[in-house]
């Protein structure tokens, strides 16, 4: 019998960009992920239980902040003391240059999905954006946005430490449910989708 060849493993850390953010997501600095969880609670519990204003919490944060700032920077001028250790408050171009790339990359790609269905006609990608508004939909039914972000929260630093311990059986599952989707697919698109007339090419030109 020949040896069994283990499946090659598949780098999270690297895929979730192997910096201090993917050290969060999978627990390698786990003070710092404790403390991204109890803070997304607190403020869950804050705003969602308690009933607590997200506008008059951020500018009872801010006064406390400026209030302390002040009177710190006039203690320490009275007192020669050295002054509130603040950093260099001014956003970097390159940050804002990388932001705008990013957001012009998902708006170009929103449009060509439009241009896909309003001008080509594709009912294959027609039906994919109108069961993800569906989806969507039915989601924001069943919770509101500060729910859904907190859900986030908790998926973004559980799941990629459960795929990072058991990869292989998590990645058999989803190659079998792929698998599944793509025959079921299949059967739709040759009893019903391929039966649906679509305008030729010449009649786009005569139109």
């Amino acid at each position: 019998m020949g040896e069994s060849v283990t499946p090659r493993r598949f780098s999270v850390h690297q895929a979730l960009g192997g910096g201090s953010v993917a050290d969060v997501l999978l627990w390698k600095r786990w003070y710092a992920s404790v403390g991204v969880l109890v803070s997304a609670t607190t403020l869950w519990i804050l705003f969602e239980k308690a009933g607590y204003n997200l506008l008059s919490f951020v500018a009872n944060v801010l006064f406390l902040l400026v209030v302390i700032l002040f009177f710190w920077a006039k203690s320490a001028s009275l007192l020669n003391r050295p002054l509130p250790p603040l950093p260099n408050l001014e956003i970097p171009e390159e940050i804002v240059a990388k932001a705008a790339g990013i957001i012009h990359v998902y708006a170009n790609y929103a449009l060509s999905i439009g241009r896909e269905i309003v001008i080509d006609k594709n009912l294959k990608v027609f039906l994919q954006v109108v069961s993800g508004l569906c989806v969507a939909s039915y989601i924001g039914s069943l919770c509101n946005f500060l729910t859904l972000v907190y859900i986030g929260v908790l998926l973004s630093l559980s799941v990629p430490l459960v795929y990072d311990k058991y990869q292989h059986h998590i990645d058999e599952k989803f190659c079998l449910a792929h698998k599944i989707i793509q025959e079921q697919y299949k059967k739709i698109d040759d009893a019903v989708l391929k039966k649906i007339p679509l305008p030729s090419n010449k009649e786009k030109k005569t139109q």
